[in-house]
């Protein structure tokens, strides 16, 4: 089956291209990305954190079914342009992976309709190449997939 989240990873370069188009109203799929509880809803993740707004940050942490802490993400807003844009650095806590710069941009295709384009930057070419070699793009298209169906219900 095809995935709908499309990668564009350049042979040599230390970034990513990521695109997703949605059957939600750019609105929607803003909200996705800033609004707590939905963040919850569609990342499987607890908000300890969120201050959207330009220099605030973030904190998310991912438990096991035991309750066990198994990751823990954080970063700062640099850009919060409410139904355009989001800037942010992300880390994953006590991973190899360092921090990655983040540009979220949000597009109105129709009036029921969007799409994601999101820049991700990594250090370095190497350290890109290391995330792609985990199931990164089927996690990300079932993270995309269960925002969808989770947000279409608002609408």
């Amino acid at each position: 089956m095809e995935q709908k989240t499309k990668i564009h990873a350049e042979d040599g370069k230390q970034e990513l291209i990521i695109t997703r188009e949605f059957n939600l109203p750019v609105e929607l799929l803003f909200k996705a990305h800033s609004e707590a509880d939905i963040i919850e809803q569609w990342m499987g993740t607890k908000v300890l954190k969120l201050d959207y707004k330009k220099h605030g940050s973030y904190q998310f942490e991912t438990s096991d079914a035991k309750g066990n802490v198994v990751v823990k993400i954080n970063g700062a807003i640099h850009e919060f342009s409410p139904g355009r844009k989001i800037t942010r650095t992300f880390e994953m806590e006590n991973t190899p992976f360092g921090v990655q710069l983040e540009i979220l941009e949000f597009e109105p295709l129709t009036a029921d309709t969007s799409k994601l384009n999101m820049h991700v930057i990594y250090e370095s070419a190497v350290q890109r190449d290391r995330v792609l070699q985990l199931p990164f793009a089927q996690g990300i298209n079932m993270a995309h997939t269960r925002l969808q169906n989770i947000v279409s219900k608002l609408k």
